[in-house]
């Protein structure tokens, strides 16, 4: 039996948007994806927050992720994760909270630091923009697990209620790509998701420092963490490979400043985007180390990372254009890792289901 077996799967959903589409097609398609994911037996998904980007539809977490959770039945639906600097911890705990009132169970809360941005629409959204805005973070953070009951000793805000999230329990999440981050979860004793999809370099020391770092909570008793990657199957690793073609191009383009909505796969072959030796060797440093290829291959690629990072969940993100294709590639993963169900997961379509 591999060391990968009964790991389970999950979602991070960027909601991409797509050269000839349109940001509302993406996310009603997302709706769909929810439904095919947990009828293959995957934990959780995660939605992420940005802001300004073309090439990426999820902008309200709150608000798609009360949408998912009423169309699936088991599936835990979250934030991958809220950019706190953009919000004000109460209304962030209120919305939460009601989430779980509506859904109890099934709401998870992943927290970032960063704005998700650019500065100008930072300072559009109207929160913290300045030189201390990361440095707030851990006290933002604080203050939105009080409003939640999970006050540390010393810690409270006037007697403040944020119903109805005093009354229910949302695992709160910290998102991160650096040992800050994952020191940070440990002393909270918060969950652990690890970026390895952007900064991989840094996956296997971070996982290390929250494990080392945590301390129980009324949420975790011990360390638990999640590792995000990039994740392509196809039945050869060079359809894979071939779908991976727009995550390169977007990479690349992002280099030099260039926001757009993602090319097709079949677009991205044709695109020759000039890149220094560098740079290069930055794409390849971030994008070697994701797990993209056939069944065969894969199984490599998953055995060195569950051997180097221990983790204890793994979070696929998976920019695939076309929504069989989509389904396919997490079909396969979940053969691999032995969650996937009995159930057909057919994508519906979006437009006569929304």
């Amino acid at each position: 039996m591999s060391n990968f077996q009964g790991i389970p799967l999950s979602v991070l959903d960027t909601v991409p948007v797509w050269h000839g589409s349109s940001a509302t097609e993406s996310v009603r398609g997302a709706l769909d994806l929810a439904v095919a994911v947990e009828r293959l037996g995957y934990r959780r998904y995660w939605v992420a927050e940005h802001h300004n980007q073309p090439g990426v539809a999820a902008t309200a977490p709150a608000i798609l992720i009360g949408h998912l959770a009423g169309r699936t039945s088991r599936l835990r639906i979250g934030s991958g994760g809220v950019m706190l600097p953009n919000h004000p911890p109460l209304v962030v705990a209120e919305q939460f909270g009601t989430l779980e009132a509506l859904y109890p169970g099934r709401i998870d809360l992943g927290i970032g630091r960063a704005p998700g941005t650019d500065p100008a629409t930072a300072r559009a959204l109207r929160r913290a923009t300045g030189p201390n805005a990361a440095a707030e973070f851990p006290a933002h953070l604080q203050e939105l697990l009080d409003y939640f009951g999970l006050a540390q000793a010393g810690s409270g805000h006037g007697g403040i209620q944020a119903l109805p999230a005093d009354e229910n329990e949302v695992p709160v999440w910290v998102l991160g790509s650096s040992g800050e981050s994952a020191q940070l979860a440990g002393r909270l004793g918060a969950g652990y998701a690890f970026a390895h999809h952007f900064n991989p370099s840094a996956t296997v020391a971070s996982l290390d420092i929250y494990r080392r770092s945590f301390r129980p909570s009324a949420q975790f008793a011990q360390p638990y963490a999640v590792v995000a990657a990039v994740g392509i199957a196809a039945d050869t690793q060079e359809h894979a490979e071939f779908l991976a073609g727009p995550l390169g191009v977007a990479f690349a383009l992002s280099l030099r400043g260039i926001n757009r909505p993602f090319p097709s796969a079949a677009m991205a072959a044709e695109i020759q985007v000039p890149v220094s030796s560098d740079e290069a060797t930055m794409m390849q440093q971030v994008l070697g180390p994701q797990l993209i290829g056939s069944p065969e291959q894969l199984k490599q690629q998953l055995e060195a990372l569950v051997d180097a990072t221990g983790l204890d969940e793994l979070m696929l993100h998976t920019m695939i254009q076309d929504p069989a294709e989509r389904v396919r590639s997490y079909e396969l993963f979940a053969e691999l890792l032995g969650s996937a169900s009995r159930e057909p997961a057919v994508v519906a379509q979006a437009a006569e289901t929304a």
